[in-house]
């Protein structure tokens, strides 16, 4: 039972979290259609426009991925004692669980990464 319910509010974060990502890299996409829109204008091919906002999903979620184990073992630190045979910073559950995180979080930027490379540089320039 207890199993279970950790699962289910893991699986809940873990989709809060891709809202998330998804909500700030949309808002972003949005507000840098101009800027898209110039550089294809100006030549950029949609892959590598496509490329610069996975890039930026890719530094967001390293960052939060490194603050995210520094916590992480912090806590286990202090939850050692109130665990049973177990130890609190297992190093493959900690590698397996950014692995899983940052692949959500590479879906999450996929579709406002997309949006942003199908952005059509005359209407891109006259948005306001």
């Amino acid at each position: 039972m207890m199993t279970t319910l950790s699962a289910a509010f893991a699986l809940l974060a873990t989709l809060l979290a891709a809202i998330g990502l998804y909500g700030v890299l949309a808002y972003t996409v949005a507000q840098r259609t101009r800027e898209f829109g110039l550089r294809m204008a100006l030549g950029a091919a949609p892959g590598r426009v496509r490329a610069m906002v996975l890039r930026q999903v890719a530094i967001m979620t390293f960052v939060g991925a490194i603050v995210g184990l520094a916590g992480a073992l912090a806590v286990a630190k202090g939850a050692q004692s109130m665990l049973f045979q177990m130890t609190g910073a297992d190093p493959a559950v900690l590698a397996l669980s950014a692995v899983a995180l940052a692949l959500v979080a590479l879906w999450a930027g996929f579709v406002p990464a997309h949006r942003a490379s199908r952005v059509d540089p005359m209407r891109a320039l006259k948005y306001e």
